[in-house]
Parts: structure tokens; C-alpha cells; sequence
């Protein structure tokens, strides 16, 4: 089964998670676009959908799902989500595609946080997948600096400009035996607006394909 297809089945196996009248908080990323996909098949039962970037609002529209202000609506039952790397303890590397400080704050408003990925995204220790940093543009240097004393090699994802007007650090070489306390540490570094690692508000659920992670 090709990876395609792989995240096909993860993003309509998170359907079962979806109840009818439901606020669903909406990811990015390729494996959330067959959720949408799938979730759009059923958008005369849902309220609506809390998105996390600009890109996924795009095709929340095109497929005719009202979108909903976080602001307005409060705390949500249900976000859906992918990610680059989830180890087994359902902690989480994502903002592969620049939106992680959005669906850090969506994940953070959810009472259920399912995460969908394909079999490649499973991984014993964090770290293989360079860690993104989303810093403000002034701090680019100086928080650069600082992890390169923590023992991490970050490189600006040059050209590359948020959906909140900031810039990406990808920071390779990290082994990451202790998500939690990395999280903590980096998010104190004056200038970092968000740290690409969901461990602190790790996932609920992981489905592997179709199939939920044990």
C-alpha cells in the first residue's frame, strides 16, 4: 500500500471521532487534506471547523465547511492533525509546513487532540525530523545561537514567512529522549513564539493508516 494510501485511511478513520452538531478543529498537511476531504461528506451535520492555517481555511471553503473563529467559539471536543514524527509516547514533531504555533493553540483549545499519520512518521526517539522553531525575525540570530549551545544545528528555512509574519528555524541533531523538558526549555528563549514539539499537550489518539496506535 503506497503512503498515499496510507493517509487516505488515516484521514477517514478520524471520522469515527466526529459526531453530528461537532466544532472540529482542522491540521494541515497532506494527511489532513483527505480528512477534510472525508469530512466534507458530512459537513450538513457539523457546526463548522476551527483551521489551523490559512492553507487548510482555503480548502475548509472550497468544500463548503462553515469556518469558525477559536475566539468566538471557546474550547472545541475535537481537533484532527498530522505530524512529521510521533513516537510512542504520542509525543509529536510538527510544523513541517510553518503552521505549528496555530495548531499548537487549536490542539491546546481541544478536549480530544487525534493525531493521523502514515507508518513512516513512527519513530523510537524524536529528533531525526529537524525540529522547527518559529521565532520573531529580529530574534532569528540570537535564538539560533542559543540552541546551538543546547547541542542543535538550526538552519533558517529561508523565503519562508508564517501565517503570523514570523520566520522558521529548523534545528537538526537532536536526539530527544526528554520531549517535555525540551519543549519547556526552548519555549523560554526570548524570541521563540512556538517550539514544533507537542509533548507538553502530546495527542490523545494516534490512528497509524487506519488503525489506533497502542
Amino acid at each position: 500500500m503506497s503512503q498515499d494510501d496510507q493517509k487516505r485511511l488515516a484521514g477517514r478513520a478520524a471520522m469515527r471521532y466526529v459526531e453530528d452538531g461537532m466544532i472540529v478543529g482542522v491540521g494541515t498537511g497532506s494527511t489532513v487534506a483527505h480528512f477534510i476531504d472525508a469530512l466534507a461528506e458530512r459537513r450538513a451535520d457539523i457546526e463548522g471547523a476551527v483551521s489551523s492555517s490559512e492553507q487548510s481555511s482555503r480548502l475548509l471553503k472550497e468544500r463548503g465547511i462553515p469556518l469558525l473563529d477559536l475566539n468566538a467559539v471557546g474550547d472545541i471536543p475535537l481537533y484532527v492533525d498530522g505530524a512529521d514524527e510521533c513516537d510512542g509516547q504520542k509525543c509529536l514533531i510538527k510544523g513541517g509546513g510553518a503552521a505549528l504555533t496555530r495548531e499548537k493553540i487549536v490542539a491546546a483549545a481541544a478536549r480530544r487532540f487525534v493525531c493521523i499519520i502514515d507508518p513512516a512518521k513512527r519513530v523510537d526517539v524524536l529528533g531525526r525530523f529537524p525540529l522547527p522553531v518559529e521565532v520573531i525575525p529580529m530574534a532569528r540570530s540570537y535564538v539560533a545561537r542559543e540552541i546551538v549551545r543546547r547541542g542543535g544545528q538550526p538552519v533558517w528555512r529561508d523565503g519562508v514567512v508564517t501565517d503570523n509574519g514570523n520566520w522558521i528555524l529548523d534545528v537538526h541533531g537532536l536526539r530527544i529522549t526528554a520531549p517535555v523538558e525540551l519543549e519547556r526549555e526552548l519555549n523560554q528563549i526570548a524570541g521563540v513564539v512556538t517550539v514544533g514539539l507537542f509533548a507538553q499537550r502530546r495527542a490523545d489518539v494516534v490512528l497509524v493508516g487506519a488503525e489506533e496506535m497502542r
